[in-house]
């Protein structure tokens, strides 16, 4: 809330004055005006998010002198370059470039394709490791593999949507979290998952759902596991034991 807009001699407030230095309240000043305030505009200028919210709705084109403030901030030179260069921003890259999620969207969406340069930094994250190999290069990823493998979630996605079966290097990884162990027995394996069973069934939740939709009968080894959760253990009863 601007207090300074509620009282009716505003500039007899402490600070009516400062206020205008403040990046958010220049720029808001500039959008009531309609138009750009090139006093106010150094105020603006050195703040990445509302320098770029001047150049687009403001200026509504490149703005030259802030663009220096702006590629150092990964998520607005990427929205700069996406949305008001409408295509790559070559000296903003080195600094997009670091990480990982902002370097995949560039190469999604800006590039339109594989971001050698990037991918050193790409596939350390398991996340957009998988993702770029899905949405860029539209199959396996041989290198990223020992990074993707180890968050399963990812793992789990890799499996299912890139190698289309089972991925052998990420079970490890997948059978030990419960919820994606279950996925992956459940969509991957289209079975039991023996050796994951003993870490599936320590989770109520999935327990249970592994007992309906995997086994399809009751689970007596992971019964006191279920039963810790009231609410999944009456769903397990009603579901399975019916009784």
């Amino acid at each position: 809330m601007n207090l300074y807009k509620l009282h009716n001699k505003p500039e007899t407030l402490y600070g009516y004055e400062q206020q205008y230095k403040l990046p958010k309240v220049a720029y808001e000043n500039a959008m009531s005006n309609q138009g750009r305030l090139p006093a106010l505009e150094p105020y603006i200028i050195k703040d990445p998010e509302w320098a770029y919210l001047y150049a687009q709705n403001i200026i509504k084109g490149r703005w030259i002198e802030a663009e220096r403030y702006i590629m150092k901030d990964l998520e607005y030179a990427y929205y700069y370059a996406r949305f008001i260069i409408k295509g790559r921003w070559i000296e903003a890259e080195r600094y997009i470039m670091k990480d990982p999620e902002w370097a995949y969207w560039y190469a999604r969406f800006i590039i339109k394709g594989r971001w050698i340069e990037a991918e050193p930094v790409i596939i350390t994250d398991p996340q957009y490791a998988y993702q770029y190999a899905e949405n860029i290069i539209k199959g396996r990823w041989l290198e990223a593999e020992p990074f993707i493998m180890t968050d399963p979630e990812s793992a789990y996605r890799y499996a299912g949507d890139i190698i289309k079966g089972r991925f052998p290097e990420g079970e490890p990884y997948i059978m030990k979290d419960p919820e994606w162990a279950f996925y992956y027995a459940l969509y991957i394996i289209d079975g039991r998952w023996l050796e994951a069973e003993q870490y599936i069934m320590t989770d109520p939740k999935y327990a249970y759902r592994y007992a309906q939709h995997v086994i399809k009968s009751k689970w007596s080894e992971a019964e006191p596991f279920i039963m810790k959760d009231l609410h999944w253990w009456t769903q397990y009863k009603d579901d399975i034991i019916k009784g």
